[in-house]
């Protein structure tokens, strides 16, 4: 038998503990794969859409490499712990340094070169399905299946690379002490765990403050907070497994009532070595479990934004016209025209903008000038837009921002027009939105009728605005006036406008895609997590079976056995899962900021998916171990 025969009978023959390993790098490679399908099929127009879709989809492609070569590098390192007994066997039948490190390096490429050909097969058997979800996401009608080269090589040139540096490197990894150390890897008896009480205080400090921080989070303090709690969260969870769990465990060893109960002695005794022992593996499935809820689950919740769109746009059609030039009544005719043609019941309606010069403000920056309306017209905006409650009349120099998006964002700010120095105090916003930002690009003021009256504009703009029941009707209306349903001011666009339904039908687009992306790659990251549960399980196999097989002969049961195991499996299984939960749950509590909608509902779903694959996942890991388990106390 030649040396390559020997390594690849020795991979063959350690199926079980590579499966993961191997199934979740073919997983990888396929989803690698069919996003480079799509990325370099030739049927895709150049398009804001079609472009904005081959963006997310490059973006995922390095998240997913990145990731992928922490995942192999995890996972090829705790194989290597694994297997010195095995190691001291070759050794002490006269393998050398550089023969264990060339057999390393060969397994590791077999199954690097095998998940590759396996992720490229089954993308292409699944490439036609991807491209034909892919393009309806994106809205360009089916796409064929199409057999990139350029794809292929990319996805295989990529990972080569990857597992090639891989390989190199873990050979590094591998180290060669003394036969009896190697020999009683795994059977040395494990020392008492120690915990440090300043280390697990600080962790719980850690968490609580960081959970506090993001449960009280506006939208105006979310940015400054968000790294300060994700670097507590992190930190906090490494020492919440290395320290805190131990230190509970402990805990409950103390309470004699519990702990001498049926068989808890067992379960609670093993407990505080699991945790100390899988505690670095724990804080990796959390992390990596955390990014993934929040990733979909923040995706996922942009559907309450796009419920809540419609609040954004009080007229489905707006139109401000800067000038008193006659191309504007053309365009109001342009859209009137185009209205009654798609047959769309509407209505119209016309305000005026009054723009003041200001001298100073006690905000951070101070306009030029700032557009004005009347109380009396943001009355008639909001009737016609179908507005159920208006606020009381303002009185003397009392002014509210005209709010210009469905969420509110304002602060106390006092203006001082150059026009006899009048001060007008900011202290509130407008309970409903007046101007869309599409058109007006600024705060603007609410001020009372009397006031508005006195006021003398440095400019005046008319404000049309074209009300109908669903703004999504509206879609493809003005397309010869703008460009993606919105504009700009120019010297040959003396005109703003935006259109609400194309607006709504381009931003729809992009949720899906986004959310589309962040499935498979949620998906991934998944997956890997799992991977290091199982890892983990069968890396210690070989003890368990030890340590049961001692117990089986003073008297476990069978129905025993299955308990205790079960119940270090659901500990395994969902203890990070449920902390990343709890860390998942606070970040959603900072998100909602964001919304006027809960957000409960969708992120409920998201949760309870997860949760559901995880409980699957855990009930065939658990047959599975307790068949391999049982082999050996027969």
């Amino acid at each position: 038998m030649t040396f390559p025969q020997f390594v690849y009978r020795n991979v063959v023959r350690n199926k079980r503990t590579y499966a993961a390993h191997f199934l979740s790098s073919a997983f990888s490679v396929m989803i690698f794969f069919v996003y480079a399908l799509f990325i370099f099929h030739p049927d895709i127009k150049k398009g804001v859409a079609n472009v904005l879709a081959i963006q997310l989809m490059t973006a995922a492609e390095v998240i997913m490499y990145v990731f992928s070569f922490l995942f192999v590098l995890y996972s090829v390192s705790t194989f290597l712990k694994s297997r010195k007994r095995e190691f001291g066997i070759l050794m002490m039948h006269g393998m050398t340094r550089g023969q264990l490190n060339k057999m390393v390096f060969l397994e590791n490429m077999i199954i690097g070169i095998s998940a590759i050909v396996a992720g490229i097969g089954l993308g292409l058997i699944t490439g036609k399905l991807f491209l034909m979800i892919g393009s309806q996401v994106v809205g360009m009608g089916d796409l064929p299946f199409y057999f990139s080269t350029k794809a292929l090589l990319l996805t295989a040139i990529a990972f080569l690379i990857l597992f090639f540096c891989i390989s190199l490197f873990t050979t590094a990894l591998v180290r060669v002490n003394k036969l009896i150390d190697l020999f009683q890897a795994g059977v040395k008896p494990k020392k008492e765990p120690k915990v440090s009480v300043l280390l697990s205080i600080l962790s719980a400090i850690l968490l609580l403050v960081s959970y506090y921080l993001a449960a009280t989070a506006t939208m105006q303090t979310l940015v400054f907070r968000m790294l300060p709690v994700i670097a507590m969260t992190v930190i906090g969870t490494y020492f919440f497994y290395t320290q805190l769990s131990v230190f509970l465990v402990k805990l409950l060893q103390r309470n004699r009532g519990l702990f001498w109960k049926k068989t808890n002695i067992v379960t609670i005794s093993s407990l505080a070595y699991r945790l100390k022992d899988n505690a670095r593996m724990f804080f990796m499935v959390t992390i990596v479990s955390t990014v993934a809820f929040c990733a979909v689950g923040t995706l996922a919740s942009m559907n309450v934004m796009n419920k809540q769109f419609d609040k954004a746009f009080p007229a489905e059609i707006s139109y401000r016209a800067v000038d008193d030039q006659p191309i504007h009544q053309q365009n109001l005719k342009q859209i009137e025209t185009e209205l009654k043609a798609k047959e769309i019941p509407y209505t119209m309606n016309q305000v005026q903008l009054k723009f003041v010069a200001i001298a100073s403000s006690t905000d951070r920056y101070t306009p030029e000038k700032i557009p004005v309306i009347s109380f009396a017209d943001y009355k008639k905006i909001a009737k016609a837009a179908g507005y159920k409650s208006i606020e009381k009349p303002l009185v003397g120099t009392n002014v509210l921002e005209m709010r210009t998006a469905s969420f509110s964002n304002w602060e106390e700010i006092t203006y001082t027009l150059k026009q006899d120095q009048i001060k007008l105090a900011q202290n509130k916003s407008t309970k409903n939105v007046v101007v869309p930002m599409q058109v007006i690009f600024q705060s603007g003021l609410v001020v009372s009728d009397e006031l508005y009256a006195k006021l003398t504009p440095v400019d005046t703009q008319t404000l049309t605005g074209f009300y109908t029941k669903n703004l999504e009707d509206t879609a493809g209306i003005g397309k010869g006036l703008v460009e993606d349903s919105q504009s700009t001011v120019t010297d040959d666009h003396p005109f703003v406008m935006a259109v609400s339904g194309t607006l709504y039908e381009y931003q729809m687009t992009m949720y899906k895609m986004m959310l589309f992306v962040a499935l498979l790659i949620g998906a991934v990251f998944f997956i890997a997590a799992g991977s290091f549960l199982y890892f983990r399980l069968y890396a210690d196999l070989d003890y368990d079976r030890r340590h049961y097989l001692t117990i089986t002969k003073v008297g476990l049961t069978d129905r025993e056995l299955n308990k205790i195991v079960t119940q270090q499996l659901l500990l395994l299984f969902f203890v990070p899962i449920i902390v990343a939960f709890v860390h998942s749950a606070f970040a959603f509590m900072a998100l909602q900021s964001f919304y006027q909608l809960s957000i409960a509902k969708e992120i409920v779903v998201v949760l309870a998916s997860f949760l559901v694959a995880q409980m699957i996942y855990f009930f065939v890991i658990r047959y599975r171990y307790l068949r391999n388990l049982k082999k050996t106390l027969i």
